[in-house]
C-alpha cells in the first residue's frame, strides 16, 4: 500500500509526502499491523475531528451561547449538551463515509444522484459556503476591532489575509496544518477556562440545568432552536468525509474497521472539547450577564471589562479572533471539497478564499451591524442542513457503499431521529424569523 499523499489538505491523489506526514503515516500503518498499542496507536489517527470541531466553536456559537446565558441564565445548558451529542453522531457518520468508500460526501452525491440533482446540490452548497464565510470573517474582524480598535472593514481585510497564511500551511503537509488548527482551538479552550475561573458560575445550577430540560416561554424555545439548529454546520459535514477519505487508507475491511474505531475516539475527544467551550460560554454569560439586557458580542466585550476586568475582556477578544481565523480557513477548504466533489471542478484555493471574502467585506463596508449579520448568516446556513444530512444518512445505511462499516439499524434509527429533529428545529427557526 502506498503511503504517500498530496501536499494539500485534505489529502488528494498519491504524490510526494513531507517528512512529518510520512512519519505519521508510517506510525498509522504500524498500528494497523498491530505493532503499536495504547496511546501510541491512537496518536497518528488524531486530527481530522479537531479540524471539523472548529465549526462548533465559530463566531456564530459565540453569539448564540452568550445570548442564551444573558437572557435565560443557565436554563438552556441542556440544549448545548444535546446539540453536542448530536454533533458527535453526525461527524462520526461523515468520517466513516470517507473511510469506507474512499470518497467524500459530495463525490458520493455525484455518483449516486443524477447530474441535475448534483448541480442543484452544488449551487446550494456554494451559497452556504458564502454564508459560512460571512460569519467567520465578521467574527475575526470583530476580534481585531475589539482588541486593537481597528475599523471593521480593514479588520476584515486583515482577517482574510490571516486566513491566506493559515491555508498556505497546507503546502507544508497535513500534520502541520492539523497542529496549527488544533493550537487555535487550544487558545479558545484556555481563554474560556480562564473566564470560568474569574466568573465562578454556580456549580449547582450548572449541574441541574445541564441534565434537566426546561423552557421559559416561547422565546426560550426559539433560542433553543437556534442553538440546536445551527450546531451541525453543512460545510463541516461535507468536509469531515474528505478529511478521512485518503488520510490513512485501510487495505482490508478489518483495517477499515480499526481506522473507524480510532476516528470515533478522535470525534469524541474533539467534540467533547467543543462542548466544553460552548457550555463555558453559556455558563459565563449566565454568571456575569444574566438580566443585563446584553444583546451583542460588542456588549459582551465591554461587560467583561467592567465586570471581570480588562484581562477577561482581552481573553474573550483573543478567543473570538482565534475562532474567526481558524473557522474561516476551514470554511474555504470545505468550499473546495464541495466544488470538486459535486461538479469535478477546482479553482486555486487562494482564488476561492478571495471570492468568498467579498460578501463579508461588502457587509462591513456598508456598516451593517456585525452581530446582526452573524445571526442572519446562521439562518441562511439552516437552509443547507437537510441537503447534507439526508444524503449522509442514506449513504451510510447502504451496504453496497459501506461494506462492513454500514450503519447498524440502531445507528440508522438514531441518525434519522437526529436529522429529523435538526431539520424540524431549523424549519421552526426559519418560520419564526420570517413569518412568526
Amino acid at each position: 500500500m502506498d503511503e504517500a499523499r498530496d501536499r494539500s489538505y485534505p489529502p488528494g491523489p498519491v504524490a510526494d509526502v513531507l517528512p512529518g506526514d510520512a512519519a505519521t503515516l508510517r506510525a498509522a500503518h504500524a498500528t494497523l499491523r498491530g505493532e503499536r498499542h495504547g496511546l501510541r496507536a491512537l496518536w497518528p489517527f488524531l486530527g481530522p475531528a479537531f479540524i471539523a470541531a472548529v465549526a462548533y466553536v465559530d463566531p456564530g456559537n459565540f453569539a448564540t451561547n452568550i445570548a442564551a446565558g444573558a437572557k435565560y441564565g443557565y436554563l438552556l445548558l441542556w440544549v448545548v449538551l444535546a446539540a453536542n451529542l448530536m454533533a458527535m453522531l453526525v461527524q462520526t457518520l461523515s468520517a466513516k463515509l470517507g473511510i469506507a468508500t474512499g470518497k467524500n460526501l459530495p463525490e458520493c452525491c455525484r455518483d449516486e444522484f443524477s447530474r441535475r440533482t448534483s448541480i442543484g446540490l452544488w449551487l446550494q452548497a456554494e451559497a452556504i459556503a458564502m454564508a459560512t464565510d460571512l460569519a467567520e470573517v465578521i467574527g475575526a474582524a470583530l476580534g481585531l476591532n475589539l482588541l486593537f480598535g481597528i475599523p471593521l472593514f480593514p479588520a476584515g481585510l486583515i482577517a482574510g489575509a490571516g486566513a491566506f497564511v493559515i491555508l498556505a500551511l497546507q503546502q507544508r503537509g497535513f500534520r502541520r496544518f492539523e497542529a496549527v488548527i488544533t493550537g487555535l482551538v487550544g487558545v479558545i479552550v484556555i481563554a474560556f477556562a480562564f473566564e470560568v475561573f474569574l466568573a465562578k458560575p454556580d456549580a449547582a445550577e450548572v449541574a441541574r440545568h445541564t441534565f434537566v430540560p426546561g423552557f421559559e416561554g416561547t422565546e426560550s424555545v426559539l433560542l433553543a432552536a437556534g442553538i440546536l439548529g445551527a450546531t451541525v454546520m453543512p460545510h463541516v459535514v461535507y468536509l469531515h468525509s474528505a478529511l478521512t477519505q485518503h488520510r490513512v487508507v485501510g487495505a482490508t475491511p478489518a483495517q477499515k474497521k480499526r481506522i473507524q474505531r480510532f476516528e470515533r475516539i478522535d470525534v469524541i475527544i474533539a467534540m467533547t472539547i467543543a462542548g466544553f467551550v460552548n457550555m463555558s460560554m453559556l455558563a459565563i454569560a449566565a454568571a456575569v450577564f444574566f438580566g443585563s439586557g446584553l444583546n451583542s458580542i460588542e456588549d459582551a466585550y465591554a461587560s467583561f471589562d467592567s465586570e471581570l476586568g480588562g484581562t477577561a475582556a482581552v481573553m474573550f477578544g483573543i478567543a473570538l479572533l482565534a475562532s474567526g481565523f481558524s473557522s474561516t480557513s476551514i470554511g474555504t477548504m470545505a468550499g473546495q471539497v464541495v466544488m470538486q466533489g459535486f461538479v469535478q471542478r477546482q479553482i486555486p484555493l487562494f482564488l476561492r478564499r478571495a471570492i468568498t471574502l467579498v460578501p463579508a467585506l461588502i457587509v462591513l463596508a456598508f456598516g451593517a451591524n456585525p452581530s446582526r449579520a452573524l445571526v442572519l448568516s446562521q439562518v441562511v446556513l439552516s437552509f443547507g442542513i437537510p441537503f447534507a444530512l439526508i444524503p449522509l444518512v442514506i449513504f451510510t445505511s447502504r451496504k453496497r457503499l459501506m461494506g462492513e462499516l454500514v450503519n447498524s439499524k440502531a445507528t440508522t434509527g438514531a441518525a434519522c431521529v437526529v436529522a429529523a429533529l435538526i431539520i424540524t428545529l431549523n424549519l421552526f427557526l426559519l418560520w419564526e424569523t420570517f413569518i412568526g
